[in-house]
């Protein structure tokens, strides 16, 4: 499976009463865990979190659909906006936060595709569709949302070594003379991201 990756992360996202004030949340909290504190608080920090954990695989999701990139910024926060409003309508029995705003992300990007007219702030809807993913096309969109999350998921050194290798398709030998590090080193970076990414890409499609 080809990924393309995009490397930008969209503009911070300020919802509507959003205030820095608000109270520290942990970030080791499940995504689940996070999802619900918004729904039930509005908890500003909470979302925060989802917010970057999610930015860059969201804004890589809808300029992928929409293929692009600066309309892809307007949708990615419409699609953050439309979580803040809708978290209640999630429930984690019904499935994972993390598929549960795939879904939100690319129906609305969907939805500015077919619209064809300048993007208007506020008229996506607030809900996911919760029927079944129809095509392979989506299937497709949702492993590679699935693999910028585990990326992103990387400490910063390994991150950018897999970010070249796959993303960008370079050998081992390129990426240790950009990177000016030792053949070496690469390839033990990109073993260790590879062993860390396994489990997490496990996890999500056992859910």
């Amino acid at each position: 499976m080809t990924v393309a990756l995009v490397t930008t992360t969209p503009r911070a996202l300020a919802p509507k009463g959003w205030s820095r004030l608000a109270p520290v949340v942990p970030e080791s909290l499940t995504d689940e865990d996070l999802l619900e504190r918004v729904a039930r608080d509005r908890d500003q920090a909470a979302f925060e979190i989802l917010y970057e954990r999610y930015s860059r695989a969201v804004f890589s999701l809808v300029a992928r659909i929409l293929r692009d990139r600066h309309t892809g910024e307007d949708v990615a926060q419409e699609a953050f906006a439309a979580v803040w409003r809708a978290a209640a309508g999630y429930h984690r029995g019904r499935g994972s936060a993390a598929g549960w705003m795939f879904a939100i992300a690319r129906n609305a990007a969907i939805d500015a595709g077919r619209a064809r007219v300048p993007l208007v702030v506020g008229e996506l809807p607030d809900r996911a569709d919760p029927s079944p993913l129809p095509d392979a096309q989506a299937i497709s969109e949702l492993e590679s949302f699935r693999v910028h999350l585990a990326v992103d998921s990387l400490p910063e050194r390994e991150r950018e070594v897999i970010e070249l290798a796959y993303f960008s398709g370079l050998a081992q030998s390129e990426i240790a003379q950009q990177l000016e590090l030792p053949l070496g080193t690469v390839k033990t970076r990109t073993r260790s991201a590879l062993q860390r990414m396994a489990p997490m890409l496990r996890e999500e499609v056992g859910r």
